[in-house]
Parts: structure tokens; sequence; C-alpha cells
């Protein structure tokens, strides 16, 4: 019986991972070929006529793929995990799906040949909500595997510091950890870089700082179209922001605080106090909506979005942090990086948009983070302590 039903949920990833292929020169290539072909780029994307394809009929909504996904490969692995055929009375669960996604984003990944960047979110995807990377994290040795191969990596954060301690406090078993390596080179510890605020602060690992971090000027890395925000939009949308987080939670009657930063609004609970979930998406989505349709809100881009027990309002938002850390380490392809993060929901979610620059990996709690670090070594078929 449960051969029977792998047999049968494979067929099934096999058939949506035709699909997603027939975004591609799948339906140019001879029948008998199309079962074996799994790294067919998205010719239909490259080509401007993804509107025709099958699955765009299917899911309007549909995203860019930046590579092949091996649906049928990821689940033979994952069912070897959960055991997913082996259940007689619960069918497959969303959780489940996702972790086939990840699986299957990895291999298309891995080849696609090498991977460059890896950037991850912070809260609940390297370390617990408000908690911070220490030392003994077993994500730790793991990021640093992946810098010993030369892979770049970005922490990219909503919290939004220009003080490099700040940062530090959060990350520093893992920024001890890079300095203390006898196995990095110089070069290879140089290939850290923190960005905050979502995209606004950047901070590059330095050896010769006490915080183990530089302030990277925002002109050195900016992409052209952020350096036409100014800062009067900055502040217009701010202030549309405030007003929209002040009427919520006077409406709402919430014991909040108002909390504004240079890039940055957002509402915190009274001490002793904490939100209701429900409070906290209404919030959001009224917020959004208020910036949405306002005239500055349809010419700079924000993020706004629940933290677990605040809601903040930012310049920018992940997408544009991916895409300036990509360029930062020399204009790296988004079929080459994978953003790791926890909250790709699209309501409220700050990890959502950055489906726009790169490959997302969408994880639940640091454990998964590293059981994912653990996957690209395993399909890779490299150690972490080789270089």
């Amino acid at each position: 019986m449960a051969a029977m039903a792998h047999h049968r949920y494979a067929e099934i990833m096999r058939d949506v991972e035709g699909l997603i292929n027939g975004h591609s020169k799948w339906n140019q290539l001879p029948y008998f070929q199309r079962p074996r072909v799994k790294s067919i780029l998205v010719a239909h994307q490259r080509a401007g006529t993804q509107d025709r394809s099958k699955l765009k009929l299917l899911v309007p909504s549909v995203g860019t793929f930046f590579t092949p996904l091996n649906l049928e490969d990821a689940f033979i692995y994952q069912d070897k995990q959960r055991f997913i055929s082996s259940r007689r009375f619960v069918p497959p669960s969303f959780n489940d799906i996702r972790l086939i996604l990840n699986t299957a984003q990895v291999i298309g990944l891995l080849k696609g040949g090498p991977l460059n960047l890896v950037t991850f979110d912070g809260d609940v995807t390297l370390y617990d909500d408000g908690e911070s990377l220490t030392p003994g994290n077993p994500v730790i040795p793991r990021i640093l595997g992946l810098l010993r191969w030369g892979t770049r990596i970005g922490i990219v954060t909503a919290a939004g510091y220009t003080d490099a301690s700040r940062y530090y406090g959060r990350l520093h078993g893992l920024l001890d950890a890079i300095r203390d390596s006898k196995e990095l080179t110089p070069a290879q510890k140089q290939n850290l870089v923190v960005l905050g605020g979502e995209s606004n602060y950047l901070f590059k690992f330095d050896m010769e700082v006490p915080n183990l971090l530089t302030f990277i000027p925002r002109e050195e890395w900016a992409l052209e179209e952020m350096k036409k925000w100014t800062d009067e939009d900055v502040k217009e949308l701010l202030d549309t922001a405030e007003a929209a987080l002040g009427d919520a939670v006077k409406s709402m009657q919430l014991n909040a605080l108002v909390l504004r930063k240079e890039r940055a609004v957002g509402i915190i609970p009274a001490e002793g106090h904490k939100f209701a979930r429900e409070q906290l998406e209404e919030t959001v989505l009224v917020t959004q909506k208020i910036l949405e349709y306002s005239p500055v809100g349809r010419r700079l881009p924000f993020c706004a979005f629940n933290g677990g027990n605040d809601v903040f309002v930012d310049i920018g938002d992940k997408s544009w942090g991916v895409l300036a850390c990509q360029r930062f380490f020399g204009g790296i392809e988004g079929g080459k990086s994978l953003h790791v993060g926890d909250q790709f929901l699209s309501a409220g979610a700050n990890d959502f948009k950055a489906r726009l620059a790169c490959t997302t990996a969408w994880i639940a709690s640091p454990a998964e983070t590293v059981q994912l670090l653990d996957e690209i070594y395993i399909h890779s078929g490299r150690r972490p302590e080789e270089s």
C-alpha cells in the first residue's frame, strides 16, 4: 500500500514538474525525452511569452522561476524523511509540500551550478524569536562551511540599526566563529554582510574593528533605483504610515507605543502587554492599504509587516535587500542565490518580496534552517569542511 501511494505521489510531482518546465522549451522536445529532462531553464520567461504557458493559464498569479524545480526527486527524498507514503489517514500536509518545495529548490540550484549567495532572515530563521545567534548554535558550522566553499553570506533582517554593536549583540556567535576560524582565508571571511532595515543599512565583516562589522556608506552599495528615493519621499511615507498606525491603535484600543526611526516606523506593546494575532494582522493590512493608495506609496517601495508582537513599516523591502547583496558581491544572478526565511505568507510577511529577487526556501524554525543547509551538503555530494 505504501509503495502504491509512493508511486502515485511521485507521478503527481512529475506532472507538476512538467507544468513548470512547460514554462520552458519543454514542448519543443520529443515526447519520449520529456520525463528525463530536469534542467531546462524557463524559456517562456526569457522570450516574454510566459502568458501562453499552460501553467500561467491554470495559475494566473504564478511568479518567476529562477531555476527548474526537481519535484519528483525532492518528493522521493522527503518521503524517506517524513514517511508521507506510509501514512494511512493523514494526507500530505502543507508542511510536507513546503519542505518538498525547499528540497526541489536546493536540487535545482545545485544542478544549475555553484551556489554563489545565501541570504538569511534573522529571528526564527537563525535563532529563536527575540534571541541571538550564540556560540554553539548548530547553524554556525554550516554557514562556515558555505564560506569555505566560496559562497557569499548575507543576513538580511528587519532589525534596523546604524550602530554595529547592536548587530554584534544579535550575531556574536557567528561573527566570533568567523574571526577565530583557522580554515577560512582572509578573503573568505570578507564574504559576509549584514543588511539591516530590510534594505537600508549595510555592514561588512571586518576583523580589525571591535564589533567585527564595518558600516558601508549607502552610496557604495545602493542600486541606481534606490538612489532615486528622496529624503522628502521617505519622510512623507513614514508620516503617512505613522498616522495610519496611530489610527489603528485608537480604533482597536491597543496598549501600544509608536516608535519612529530614521527609515522605519512601527508600534510596539507597552511593557507587560502582548498583541493578539488578529490585532497585528489588522494593523498590517490597514496600514498597507493606506500606503498603497497614497501618492508616495506609489513612488516609494515599502514593507509593512507583522513582527510577531509588533508592526513596522520599513522603507524598501527584502527584494531590494537581496538585490543589493547580489550587486555588492559583483552582480550575482537570482538563479545562483537562495534566500532563507520564515515569513512568506502574502499578508504581513517581510520575506515574501524576496521571491522577486532570487530563489527562496520557506522554513518554520532555526532547526529547519539547519536541516536545509544539511540538504545542500547532501545534494551537492560535498561536506562542510571541504573548500
